[in-house]
């Protein structure tokens, strides 16, 4: 019985929000933070909706940083783009020893479309700036 409980539950922090989608209907909707319970065919993705700084890392001087952050109203138009997953798996098998930083995750996925060209709803970008 505690098992079948602790198949449908799951925890949103705060800072967080949660993507849910229904595989039964295919309907996504957002999650509120905190215990939550739900349908063990209803998943669960989480983003930061805080701040995050992102680089793009370089051995000159001149290497440029955004503050961007995910925008969770647009949350339709981010899974129409990349499709719905576990978006903290994303680049966690990177082995790349060559720069300190390594950006894995929400924050990766945040990254790349924070220096796009084109601009997307679901990612606001607050700041440019270059960092010391």
């Amino acid at each position: 019985m505690l098992a079948a409980y602790a198949a449908c539950f799951h925890y949103t922090p705060v800072g967080q929000v949660g993507i849910m989608r229904n595989v039964v209907n295919g309907k996504v909707m957002l999650d509120h933070s905190g215990m939550n319970f739900s349908p063990p065919w209803v998943f669960v993705a989480k983003l930061p909706t805080t701040p995050v700084r992102v680089c793009l890392s370089s051995a000159s001087r001149a290497y440029n940083c955004k503050l961007a952050q995910f925008e969770p109203s647009a949350h339709q138009e981010l899974v129409a783009t990349e499709g719905f997953r576990y978006y903290w798996w994303d680049n966690r098998l990177s082995f790349n020893w060559g720069y300190d930083v390594e950006y894995r995750g929400a924050d990766d996925l945040i990254r790349g479309y924070a220096f796009s060209v084109k601009q997307y709803a679901f990612v606001h970008v607050l700041n440019d700036y270059l960092p010391e």
